[in-house]
């Protein structure tokens, strides 16, 4: 019998890194910039927070605040460079979004195995991994009386403060987008920056920071993976395809942060899906379970192209340069 009652919590954990990586991304996109440097931004906001937490354990820290303020503000500044980079790149200097949010994963993933190789070696460890189990005990602790409740604790109360701020900034990013003047405006940059230039909206603010804003969102995502999923392991190349999964969600979401909530949840299922399947021996049909989240866009995407509906539609100006000189 399939295991519902160990499989959602875990499914949902597996997906709260895509929901960060996906929320941050549709902000990003709203603005008109496509950033594919998601999956580079993810490892950079993760080993920041790791050398933070780090360098605090091995300094022989007591204070629990600081176990996890350090590596949150290590993460959120290091996903903020990045951001910053590519907006340096691509707003400023004008230069391709694709290539340059390709050059940015490329950048990201080295940052990330440099830096946390650096930090092996230091740590003397006779695996290739650190284990940071301090900091991630405070970043892993479940609400109070989770263990009480049965079930219910565990379907609800079972996961780290960073999985509930997930769901509350991809709730509040999209009220923000509906809601507000500053969504309003954002919405008309990604969907005609010259028409919003005109009407008096500074174009390269609102990509700035948009965009900034998407990457440390994105960068926590990251950090999450490492403290709470992994409980503080870290590892070369721990995070696979993720971060492409969460480029993947903002499709499947049609660029809406709170049906991002549940559709990352379905996400993090399929991607773990092989692994309370049976298959036997047979490591072809488990590679074929874990190509069920990309098969489920494709055909997301067909099905929406098929509609033809506008507010299903990528914004106008998604992936473009906005050159003022052409108004």
């Amino acid at each position: 019998m399939f295991d519902f009652i160990s499989f959602i919590p875990r499914a949902i954990m597996q997906g709260i890194p895509l929901l960060y990586g996906s929320t941050g991304e549709t902000l990003t996109e709203k603005s008109g910039n496509l950033n594919l440097g998601i999956p580079g931004i993810m490892y950079a906001g993760a080993i920041s927070g790791v050398v933070g937490a780090f360098f605090y354990e091995q300094g022989g820290g007591t204070s629990g605040f600081l176990y996890v303020a350090i590596p949150l503000v290590c993460s959120l500044l290091g996903s903020l460079l990045m951001g910053l980079l590519y907006c340096f790149l691509t707003v400023t200097l004008r230069a391709n979004q694709n290539v340059t949010g390709l050059a940015l994963t490329t950048f990201g993933v080295g940052l990330g195995n440099f830096f946390g190789g650096s930090l092996i070696k230091l740590a003397g460890a006779e695996v290739p991994a650190i284990v940071l189990s301090t900091t991630s005990r405070y970043f892993s602790a479940t609400l109070p009386g989770a263990d009480q409740l049965g079930w219910i604790g565990k379907l609800f109360m079972s996961y780290g403060f960073l999985a509930y701020v997930a769901v509350i900034i991809a709730l509040t990013a999209s009220y923000i987008l509906k809601r507000t003047r500053v969504g309003l405006h954002l919405r008309a940059v990604g969907e005609s920056p010259t028409t919003a230039d005109a009407a008096g909206i500074n174009v390269s603010k609102y990509k700035y920071v948009s965009t900034c804003a998407g990457s440390m969102i994105a960068g926590l995502g990251g950090l999450y993976y490492i403290m709470d999923y992994t409980k503080g392991i870290w590892s070369s190349d721990a995070f696979g395809d993720r971060g492409w999964l969460a480029i993947a969600l903002v499709i499947f979401t049609i660029w809406r942060p709170n049906v991002g909530v549940l559709a990352s949840f379905l996400f993090g299922g399929l991607y773990i899906l092989h692994m309370y399947i049976p298959s036997g021996m047979n490591l072809a049909v488990k590679e074929l379970y874990k190509m069920a989240p990309y098969v489920v866009t494709i055909v997301v995407l067909v099905i929406s192209s098929m509609r033809n509906k506008r507010e299903n539609q990528p914004p106008a100006s998604l992936g473009l340069a906005y050159f003022r000189e052409d108004r």
